[in-house]
């Protein structure tokens, strides 16, 4: 039987610097320099994430990462006035208002992107 001893959740990046300034600084994470030329990222309820700079990177084409909060409309004015594009899809699929927020369809969440390209989010569940 496969029986482990923890996990660990990880995603690539071009340009680990633009990732390092983006994560610490634009979100506000706890950042620490990590195995082999990677971050550890610390998310708010202690889960650690590993971010790796890869030469061929290419944006996942999924969220990555959900970060839930209390208000989605204040996560995207707080995104938007640290320069962070909320309104990503013109999907009828997706219907998104003119903050970029799909509501009424599921949870509430707003989409927007990593300087890497990897999709990320706030919802409120």
């Amino acid at each position: 039987m496969f029986t482990p001893n923890a996990s660990l959740s990880s995603f690539s990046v071009d340009d680990l610097g633009a990732a390092r300034t983006f994560y610490s600084e634009t979100l506000g994470l706890p950042l620490a320099d990590g195995v082999m030329g990677s971050l550890e990222i610390t998310l708010p309820e202690g889960t650690k994430v590993m971010v790796y700079p890869k030469d061929n990177h290419e944006p996942a084409t999924f969220t990555i990462l959900n970060f839930v909060v209390d208000d989605v409309d204040t996560a995207v004015d707080q995104l938007n006035e640290a320069g962070v594009k909320t309104d990503l899809y013109d999907d009828p699929g997706l219907p998104t208002d003119a903050k970029g927020i799909m509501r009424g369809n599921g949870p509430d969440i707003a989409w927007f992107k990593d300087p890497a390209g990897n999709v990320l989010s706030a919802l409120k569940p």
